[in-house]
């Protein structure tokens, strides 16, 4: 049966593969500051997660502030250990003198793909 209220934004439904993507906005002139954080600490936290399956960190193109990440996960316990770990916790502590505001996230059931085992 299908929720009959779409979720908030910290909400999810639960589907067999979860992914999401996530909007970081630096403040003005600090993307590239979150962007060294994020190759660095980010990538090697999420290297330990077996369950975190695609994890890809975007610039936009068209706002020099804004960071785009695609992820995927095995399931939404690996969702939900990805976004409650400690690596997670001190992520957000290393990131938030460069954020301009709390993360934005949509998530999303993915149904198709190339490249990508669905």
């Amino acid at each position: 049966m299908l929720p009959t209220a779409a979720p908030t934004q910290w909400e999810m439904i639960i589907v067999a593969k979860p992914a999401l993507l996530a909007k970081l906005t630096a403040k003005d002139g600090q993307r590239d500051a979150l962007l060294s954080v994020i190759a660095d600490l980010g990538m090697r936290n999420v290297s330990g997660e077996p369950g975190t399956e695609v994890y890809v960190a975007h610039k936009d193109q068209n706002d020099e502030n804004v960071i785009w990440f695609y992820e995927m996960y095995s399931d939404n316990d690996a969702l939900a250990a990805h976004g409650g770990s400690d690596a997670m916790k001190d992520f957000g502590r290393s990131t938030g003198e460069y954020m301009a505001s709390r993360p934005e996230l949509i998530f999303l059931e993915p149904v198709c793909a190339k490249g990508l085992e669905l």
